[in-house]
Order: structure tokens, then sequence, then C-alpha cells
């Protein structure tokens, strides 16, 4: 843990936290000493939660925080591995990728579905590392604008392709639980290359529709 500039101990000066690194962010045991005193703040006395279960949670949390957000240390590059394939030049479509991910904003959790697609220009890539993809840009702070986007750049750019097609599903708990306390399905999509022709992105709804 940082040490305070002014005294030299642990924390900060009268007890006060410091800024983590990133170094001590990924540091489960560090942030679990971080985030003790918050939940303590937040539950207070008289809550009925056992101390028992209560020492725990700040280790269960921290060890859910970096799991969540592993994408930002992993490369998307380094996850697609291409295969060269000349014949191959029709629509590839893998459907319902479940995905979970983390509101930038609130910090709270949203999920749903991601239909991926491409066209290929010789060039595909293996089924499993779609998948990975969507998990990769998951797993971080997000919104899930910018994570549908994401995905499909990192498609075209690294397998170029004649075209990519990107649909996301999400159901926002930062919308449903607090705020307006309303439930709902959000669909963004993004559409690269031939997929912005009117008869590519027809095929493409339909295939996702079923």
């Amino acid at each position: 843990m940082s040490e305070c500039g002014r005294c030299g101990t642990p924390g900060g000066f009268c007890g006060e936290p410091m800024p983590l690194t990133f170094e001590e962010g990924r540091d489960i045991d560090v942030l679990a000493e971080y985030l003790a005193p918050v939940l303590s703040a937040l539950i207070g006395a008289g809550s009925g939660v056992s101390m028992e279960v209560l020492n725990r949670t700040p280790m269960r949390w921290a060890k859910a925080l970096v799991e969540m957000t592993a994408g930002h240390e992993e490369d998307p590059a380094e996850i697609l591995r291409v295969f060269d394939v000349p014949e191959a030049d029709e629509m590839v479509v893998i459907r319902g990728i479940e995905f979970a991910s983390l509101c930038e904003h609130h910090c709270l959790p949203f999920s749903g579905v991601a239909h991926v697609a491409y066209i290929p220009d010789g060039r595909v890539v293996g089924l499993s590392k779609i998948p990975r993809l969507v998990h990769c840009f998951a797993r971080r702070l997000q919104v899930q604008e910018r994570l549908t986007a994401q995905i499909a750049r990192a498609l075209m750019d690294d397998i170029r392709p004649l075209g990519v097609g990107v649909m996301l599903a999400g159901h926002h708990s930062c919308m449903a639980l607090r705020g307006v306390r309303s439930s709902g399905e959000m669909v963004t999509s993004s559409l690269l290359g031939v997929f912005r022709q009117p008869e590519v992105r027809a095929e493409f709804f339909a295939l996702v529709a079923g």
C-alpha cells in the first residue's frame, strides 16, 4: 500500500488512504484492505449481518472486482488467431455469446448476449476466439456502446475481413436498481465495411433474429 508523503505511514496522513497505483490495484490483499472500511461505513452497526461473514467480504469483493476488470490487462490482438482459407467468402455468424461487464459510471453490472458476424476475405478466425474477444472487452469498466464498437473494430483491424457486424442486447442494473428503477433491454450495433450495405445489413439482422 502507498505511504503518506508527510508521515511515511501506510495508508496516508492521519489514516487517510492514499491513491492506489495500477500495480497495487491489481493486488487482492491491498484492495481488500482498502475495501474493508468502506463496507463497514456502508453497513454500519446493528445491521444484523454477522461479523464472521463481513470479515471475509472485503476479500470476496476484491477478488470479484479483479476478475471482472481483468480485460484491461489483455491484448485483443493476441486472442485472434487467423487461418488462411482462400475459398471462405460467406458470412460467418456467432450468436448468443453471453457476457457480463461493469458500468463505468456506477461500477454496477450489466449483462446480456452478443451476436458477432464477419465476411472473410480469405482469412478466418478460430471459433472460440470470438467469444474470448467479447469477454476481453467486457471484463473492463465499460459502456455498452463502446463495448460494441471495440469488438467490431478489433475484428476489422486484425482479421481484415470484408466487413463486420456486432449487435449486443444488455440489461443494466444501474438502471434497474437505482435512479429510475426500471428494467429494459438496451440494443446496440456496430456495422463496418460491407455490413453498411443495405442487403448485407438485412441478412445480418435476419440471421441474428433466427
